[in-house]
C-alpha cells in the first residue's frame, strides 16, 4: 500500500498536482478520482496507479480478515489481546510481535527482550577508544518497524481517546489497561523531555519504543504469572 501510494503521489507531482490537505481520507481519495489529464497515455497510467492502490487494500483487509480468523484458536491469543491495551498497539501490531518473538515471559528483564530485538545502543571499539553507536539492530527487523509506528503515537499527550475505546477488545483484564496507562503517562512525558533536550524526532522515537518495549513485557510477564497462579510483575 505504502508504494502503491506513493507512486500515486509521485506521478501527480510530476504534473505539479499536490493535495493541500490530509491525504488518503474519502475526500483526497475523491479529489483522486476526478483528476484529468490531457494525453490519454497519461490518464490510463494513473488510474492503473489507482487501481493498483485498491487491489492492496483489498489484499490487506483480506488478511487482516483471515487473521482475525484463526488467532482466537493459538495459544498465545489472550497475549495479543492483551498487549492491546497499549496506545499505538492494535491487532496487527499486537500479531507480528507476538509471531515474531513468541513468548515473551521467557525474558527474564526487559533489557534481555531489548537487546534481543536489538534496540539497545551498541558501541565501536578501535583500541582503546571506544565510541557510542546508535541501536544494534541486531534482533527482528519487522518487530522494530511496528515498534517505530507504534511509538509515534505517543507524540500526543496522555489520554484514551474514542476510536481506542471503541475499539479495544472487551476481552482485555484490566491489569493490562493499568499497565498501558502508566505507558502513556511516562512514554509521552518521555518523548516531549528527550525533544527538549534538544534530540532528533527519530532518536525520541527510537527511546519510546524502546520503552514500549518494556512495558510490552510487563504484560506479558503479567499473563504468564497470573495463567500460574502467581502475583502480577509490578511496573
Amino acid at each position: 500500500i505504502k508504494q502503491a501510494r506513493q507512486r500515486i503521489q509521485s506521478f501527480l507531482l510530476k504534473y505539479q498536482l499536490i493535495y493541500e490537505s490530509k491525504a488518503w481520507t474519502k475526500r483526497h481519495r475523491l479529489w483522486l478520482a476526478n483528476r484529468q489529464f490531457a494525453h490519454a497515455a497519461a490518464q490510463i497510467a494513473f488510474q492503473g496507479y489507482l487501481n493498483a492502490l485498491e487491489q492492496a487494500e483489498s489484499r490487506q483487509a483480506e488478511l487482516e480478515q483471515q487473521i482475525r480468523e484463526v488467532i482466537p484458536a493459538w495459544s498465545l491469543f489472550p497475549l495479543v489481546t492483551a498487549l492491546q491495551a497499549l496506545r499505538g498497539v492494535a491487532l496487527i501490531v499486537a500479531v507480528t510481535v507476538v509471531a515474531e518473538i513468541g513468548d515473551l515471559s521467557r525474558f527474564e528483564n526487559p533489557k534481555q527482550l531489548m537487546a534481543y530485538i536489538g534496540l539497545v545502543p551498541g558501541e565501536y571499539s578501535s583500541g582503546a577508544k571506544t565510541r557510542p553507536r546508535g541501536i544494534t539492530k541486531a534482533g527482528n527487523g519487522c518487530v522494530r518497524r511496528v515498534l517505530f509506528e507504534a511509538a509515534w503515537n505517543y507524540r500526543h499527550t496522555a489520554k484514551v481517546g474514542a476510536y481506542k475505546l471503541s475499539h479495544m477488545p472487551a476481552e482485555i483484564p484490566q491489569a493490562a489497561k493499568d499497565i498501558a496507562w502508566k505507558a502513556q503517562l511516562r512514554l509521552c512525558k518521555r518523548y516531549r523531555a528527550l525533544l527538549a533536550r534538544g534530540k532528533k524526532t527519530q532518536v525520541a522515537i527510537t527511546a519510546v519504543a524502546r520503552e514500549l518495549l518494556g512495558f510490552i513485557w510487563a504484560i506479558a510477564r503479567h499473563l504468564s504469572a497470573t495463567s500460574h497462579g502467581a502475583a502480577g510483575v509490578p511496573i
